[in-house]
């Protein structure tokens, strides 16, 4: 398991509030953002689980607090705070370059993953 997982991503069309609705203007959407954030936290969390454990995100507390705009690079940082029996907590970050454009934390859970996806197919 990794203390440190970073993601990066590109903001495009497709990844502006306008474009995924959580906003009207073509800038960085809180859940793409979020987005990128979890994705860093899941490739800490996935580090040395056995073969069929898997992750999910179950909690997320956030604060998006610098636009970006169309071709900016943004960084997301995850940092282990806490391991548990079943769950990762993790202090997670994203970036503009040095710029600092969103924090909060991120909670993940494991689960078998076969078993996971069979409760969905019962429903």
């Amino acid at each position: 398991m990794k203390q440190f997982c970073e993601a990066v991503m590109t903001v495009t069309e497709e990844k502006t509030a306008k474009a995924m609705g959580s906003g009207d203007l073509p800038v960085l959407a809180t859940p793409a953002m979020i987005a990128l954030m979890e994705n860093a936290a899941m490739r800490c969390a996935a580090e040395g689980l056995p073969q069929g454990i898997t992750t999910v995100g179950v909690r997320m507390e956030v604060s998006h607090d610098r636009a970006s705009g169309l071709g900016a690079e943004i960084t997301a940082r995850a940092t282990l705070l806490e391991k548990a029996e079943r769950s990762f907590t993790f202090r997670v970050e994203a970036f503009e370059g040095e710029t600092r454009i969103g924090e909060g934390t991120h909670v993940r859970a494991t689960v078998q993953a076969d078993r996971f996806l069979a409760k969905l197919n019962r429903g």
